[in-house]
C-alpha cells in the first residue's frame, strides 16, 4: 500500500514559474493523510516558494527544496547540503560569461541575483514568489550556498550538455526545466532526500509513489516503485518512469491521486 507520495512542481503540477495550484490538491492531500498517506512537495524551488504554494496544507506535508538540498517538516530542517565555496566561486565566474544567461545563488533563506533584467527579476519575485535579494556581486557575500542556477530565456538545451560535462566532476548538474540548469553538491538529489524520508518514516520504496517531468526527478523514480512521468515530460524522463500520467495542464497527477484515494476509500 502506498504510504508516501513525492511530486515535483514546475512542469508536473503546474506551468513553469507560476504560483497557483489547483485547490483540489489540498483536499486530496488532506484526505490521503487521513488514510496514512503522506505527501512531499519536491522541487528545485526554494523552500519559501514551495511553502507559499502549499500554504493551506503547509503543516501537513513534507518539503524537499532546492533539488533535495534542503528537507523541511513543520519549519524544522531535517537535512541541508552545502556546496563547496571554492567551486561555487569558480562556477559563478563562468556562468557570468555565458551569453544571454542569468545566474542565481540560493541559500536556506533567500535567492541572490545580480540581474539587471527587470522582467526576469519580476518573474522570480511574483511568478515563483521567491525571497529575493539583489546584489552587485554575489561573491562578496559569505553565503552558505545550497544551489546555483543558470537561466536562459531562449532555453538551455544548447548550453546544458557542455556545462554538465565540464562541471560533473565537482557538482551534480541537472536540467531542471526548459530554461534552467541547476548545480548542487553531489549529496543533494531529490531521490537521496526521498530515501532519507523513507528511512525516517520507516517507509519502503514499494510503498512510495513519485511524479516528475524533468531530469532532476529521475532520482525520485529510482526511490519509488510507483513512478510517474507526466505527459509533457522530456522523453528520457518518460523512459525512466514506470507509468505515464496525463499532462500538467490536464492535472495528470491529480487524476492519479484521486484514483488512489478512491481505491483507499473503497477498501
Amino acid at each position: 500500500m502506498i504510504k508516501l507520495i513525492a511530486s515535483d512542481i514546475d512542469g508536473t503540477l503546474l506551468e513553469e514559474g507560476t504560483n497557483t495550484l489547483n485547490p483540489e490538491y489540498f483536499e486530496v492531500i488532506c484526505r490521503l493523510r487521513e488514510h496514512g498517506v503522506l505527501f512531499a512537495a519536491a522541487s528545485g524551488r526554494q523552500y519559501s516558494s514551495i511553502r507559499r504554494l502549499f500554504e493551506p496544507v503547509r503543516d501537513k506535508i513534507l518539503f524537499i527544496a532546492e533539488n533535495g538540498s534542503i528537507v523541511i517538516q513543520k519549519e524544522e530542517v531535517l537535512q541541508q547540503v552545502i556546496m563547496n565555496r571554492v567551486f561555487v566561486e569558480e562556477l559563478v565566474r563562468q556562468l557570468r560569461t555565458v551569453p544571454g544567461a542569468e545566474l542565481t545563488v540560493s541559500t536556506r533563506d533567500a535567492m541572490y541575483v545580480e540581474t539587471k533584467d527587470e522582467e526576469f527579476y519580476d518573474w522570480l519575485l511574483h511568478g515563483y514568489r521567491n525571497d529575493l535579494i539583489r546584489v552587485d556581486d554575489v561573491l562578496e557575500k559569505p553565503l552558505t550556498v545550497n544551489k546555483a542556477s543558470l537561466y536562459m530565456r531562449s532555453g538551455v538545451d544548447a548550453v546544458a550538455p557542455a556545462l554538465i560535462e565540464e562541471w560533473s566532476d565537482r557538482f551534480k548538474v541537472v536540467v531542471a526545466g526548459a530554461v534552467w540548469v541547476d548545480f548542487m553538491d553531489y549529496r543533494a538529489d531529490k531521490g537521496i532526500a526521498l530515501s532519507m524520508l523513507q528511512r525516517m518514516l520507516h517507509i519502503t520504496p514499494e510503498e512510495t509513489m513519485a511524479f516528475g517531468d524533468n531530469g532532476n526527478d529521475i532520482g525520485m523514480f529510482k526511490s519509488a516503485e510507483e513512478s510517474y512521468a507526466v505527459g509533457n515530460a522530456r522523453e528520457h524522463v518518460k523512459r525512466a518512469a514506470k507509468h505515464l500520467a496525463d499532462t500538467n495542464e490536464r492535472h495528470g497527477v491529480l487524476q492519479v491521486l484521486k484514483n488512489l484515494l478512491r481505491d483507499l476509500e473503497e477498501m
